[in-house]
């Protein structure tokens, strides 16, 4: 049990929360306003639901990047993997990933049972599909013949999984609404998620031109790489602060809305040690940093709206 505790990569799971913690509260404050009730069944579901999800992408990555290889390139002792140490072999991993899917299938449709029966049927099936779609996405990233992470698409996925549809999709499971404004904190929690993998991919980069994976960070190059880390770590905070205006808490007085700017200072700190790392190995710390950095923001975020 400790070697599946250690392949399911505990460490990335508040990363994965971010999301969920930032769109449920930020239809919280909106429903709020219109003096509608916020289910915390929902969002106790939801963030099940995503925890599952990245449990089973870790697993994925695991078993995929085993049978490929890829992992035996692999030198730092904090991304020891299980398949490739040989800890669990690829059959065990394989049979926990598929039993990790059904239970992440298990869940979504309980949470969307919760969120949309009896009176959003269509709303239903179109977040069944979602589902299905986000199991394809955790396990597609290093298992099949052309893994997309080993195309260099990673970023783009993570960026539209973990940011878009995470923040988007638990907003709409609340509210039953979209609003195109709630594009900046979910392109922020997007691109966030996009500079962790682009850590990781950085940090992988000299393994990965061996074993043929083929990521962003690699397409780049290592100093373009960074260029294009300093911007996912940039960008952020600026679409957080424009949401935030567009929403007039400046105008209402409600300054607590912005307590998340805090975390500008630490993420500039963050980001200044970054650009003095000379060997790709020396970033594998800064991945949970950034993590956390993000997860953090969103509890602020949703602080700041729901409690002052």
């Amino acid at each position: 049990m400790k070697n599946y505790i250690h392949a399911a990569r505990l460490r990335t799971l508040p990363l994965s929360m971010s999301g969920i913690i930032m769109g449920a509260f930020i239809a919280r404050w909106r429903l709020g306003e219109l003096g509608q009730a916020w289910d915390w069944q929902i969002f106790a579901l939801a963030i099940l639901v995503t925890l599952l999800y990245q449990i089973l992408s870790n697993f994925a990555n695991d078993y995929g990047d085993g049978v490929k290889g890829t992992d035996q390139m692999r030198s730092t002792n904090a991304e020891a993997r299980a398949v490739a140490s040989g800890k669990i072999t690829a059959q065990q991993m394989k049979n926990a990933m598929l039993i990790t899917a059904f239970l992440s299938l298990l869940a979504t449709v309980g949470l969307l049972y919760k969120a949309f029966f009896p009176d959003f049927m269509k709303e239903f099936w179109v977040f069944i599909g979602l589902g299905v779609a986000c199991i394809l996405a955790a396990i597609g990233y290093t298992v099949g013949k052309k893994p997309y992470g080993y195309l260099g698409l990673g970023d783009v996925m993570v960026f539209i999984f973990f940011g878009l549809v995470s923040v988007g999709g638990s907003y709409f499971l609340f509210t039953k609404s979209w609003s195109w404004d709630v594009l900046l904190p979910a392109s922020a929690v997007g691109l966030f998620s996009a500079a962790v993998l682009n850590l990781n991919n950085m940090r992988d980069i000299e393994s990965d031109a061996i074993s043929g994976k083929k990521s962003l960070a690699l397409r780049l190059g290592f100093k373009k790489a960074m260029i294009y880390q300093m911007i996912l770590m940039q960008l952020p905070m600026i679409l957080l602060l424009i949401f935030l205006m567009l929403n007039g808490f400046h105008e209402k007085g409600n300054y607590y809305a912005f307590m998340a700017m805090i975390m500008m200072f630490p993420l500039a700190g963050v980001r200044r040690k970054i650009m003095q790392v000379k060997s790709p190995h020396e970033l594998d710390p800064f991945l949970k940093q950034v993590g956390i950095i993000t997860f953090v923001t969103s509890v602020l975020v949703a602080i700041g709206l729901n409690y002052f």
